[in-house]
């Protein structure tokens, strides 16, 4: 199996996947959530035919492409804005992470991820906007954080295990 992966600046990414079989399979991604699938005929490449055979194991690495795992559409729903590059994205503290019962300070968000964590929304609703470093993070409170998208993998990071 062969894979492609072509950045579409304004649309979203672009995988390419050559099957050991010859097949060829493109998804586009778009940033608006979308996904588009093309099967290309080897002989025509650019004719599309509505079938393609996967063995198992890359039919789920292509589950993982459309499901989002290997690139995240920035309109995804725990997404809220994506601002020439700068991603505000929102966590729900999930009662495993790591984080709950530690300060932001403790956790040193901003020096050990580049992210910074511009609000808190607790499990009651009480509203806090730019949190200090003292604020202790509780289960289910749902945090929001601004950041490039490597910024926003190392807080995921950071939130569930406790470290980058």
């Amino acid at each position: 199996m062969n894979l492609k992966e072509t950045d579409l600046p304004g649309i979203g990414k672009k995988f390419v996947v050559q099957t050991r079989s010859g097949e060829k399979l493109a998804i586009i991604i778009h940033d608006d959530g979308r996904r588009e699938m093309y099967h290309y005929d080897e002989e025509n490449p650019d004719d599309r035919t509505r079938k393609i055979v996967l063995d198992d194991d890359e039919a789920r690495y292509v589950s993982a492409i459309v499901g989002g795992v290997t690139y995240q559409p920035t309109a995804l729903e725990n997404i809220e804005v994506a601002l020439g590059g700068l991603i505000i994205e929102s966590y729900r503290l999930e009662s495993n992470f790591k984080a709950i019962g530690k300060t932001i300070g403790e956790l040193r968000i901003r020096q050990r991820s580049g992210a910074t964590i511009i609000a808190v929304i607790e499990n009651n609703q009480k509203k806090h906007v730019n949190p200090g470093a003292d604020l202790m993070l509780t289960a289910n409170a749902t945090v929001v954080v601004i950041g490039e998208r490597l910024h926003q993998q190392q807080i995921r990071h950071i939130l569930l295990n406790g470290s980058v």
